[in-house]
């Protein structure tokens, strides 16, 4: 019996990729780039099973493409936004992701984000690489303090609760989350409070976003959201660029409207290099790094491969998206 077929649309850590290589009729996208839509809808055709990362549109003309015999989508990632879920189910196809993995990697570069965005780190090492730095300066470069502040964590999942109990655990903050529920476990530990958006924003020092993008987040943070945070407040954002409307945090920024920014996430991602957000001197930008550390990218490829492995061999997948 010939091996499965299998396209993977990046190359991605030989802990997992490896044992696709072997088990299977395996073909890697070679490129630095993500294959085009019409390279896409070409190397699919015929695989039983795609392994793909958030730049990859999956949809029903690229269901119709593959075939019948697609029986499995193995996302490199938490995130899902680019995958047709829904239309996968009809068709019988299974879709996997990576949930868990990455927590404690994206919860500490948000924190990074964070604390080189109150210390304004960015204008300092511009300021010296410029030749500025002459001496000690009692007023210069003063930032924001962490200790004892209000973390406003906006999605009390697995990544806000790592978020938040570095806040807590470490600085002493204060925690107030919004979630579609209650979550006793952060209540109980952190002595989190959930509080309406609204005063989410009115309340937080910073305000760290770990929610899904969805309808109802979509530019969830637009010009509106802005006016009512504080004019010092810091804004991280490590989970989708679409949960802020740019334009309009761009213009907060450059208007005092908020004091600063932290972004592993942009929209469009990645941004033109003229785009205002890469060169304001209060927003630090990343480029989506918030799983880069060899750990956990090794356990997302280890995930991943047995996602769609399982698949193949007719096992339940080791994380399924419903």
């Amino acid at each position: 019996m010939p091996a499965p077929k299998v396209f993977v649309t990046r190359e991605y850590p030989a802990v997992g990729l490896n044992r696709l290589l072997q088990e299977c009729d395996t073909e890697v996208w070679p490129g630095p780039l993500p294959p085009s839509r019409e390279v896409l809808l070409e190397k699919v055709k015929g695989c039983a099973g795609l392994l793909t990362m958030l730049s990859d549109k999956m949809d029903a003309e690229l269901f119709d493409a593959a075939g019948d015999q697609l029986k499995v989508v193995s996302q490199y990632a938490v995130g899902v936004n680019n995958i047709d879920v829904e239309e996968a189910s009809k068709r019988g196809i299974a879709v996997g992701n990576t949930p868990g993995a990455l927590t404690d990697a994206t919860a500490d570069l948000a924190f990074a984000l964070l604390i080189t965005a109150a210390r304004r780190m960015i204008e300092v090492h511009e300021s010296i690489q410029a030749g500025e730095w002459k001496a000690w300066e009692p007023l210069g470069h003063i930032g924001w303090d962490l200790v004892g502040k209000t973390i406003g964590i906006v999605g009390m999942g697995r990544i806000g609760y790592a978020m938040a109990k570095r806040c807590q655990g470490g600085w002493g903050m204060n925690v107030i989350y919004t979630s579609r529920s209650d979550k006793p476990e952060a209540d109980q530990n952190l002595q989190a409070r959930r509080v309406s958006f609204d005063q989410l924003l009115a309340d937080s020092d910073f305000i760290s976003v770990h929610t899904d993008l969805n309808a109802e987040t979509n530019k969830l943070f637009d010009s509106n959201a802005f006016e009512k945070m504080k004019s010092n407040a810091i804004f991280i954002n490590t989970a989708r660029g679409g949960i802020h409307n740019q334009p309009d945090l761009v213009q907060a920024l450059k208007t005092g409207k908020i004091g600063a920014a932290g972004l592993d996430v942009t929209d469009p991602e990645p941004p033109a290099q003229s785009d205002e957000i890469l060169h304001l001197p209060n927003c630090v930008v990343a480029p989506h790094i918030g799983s880069a550390t060899t750990k956990t990218r090794n356990e997302m490829a280890e995930i991943a491969t047995d996602n769609l492995l399982n698949a193949l061999h007719g096992k339940l997948l080791r994380c399924e998206v419903k």
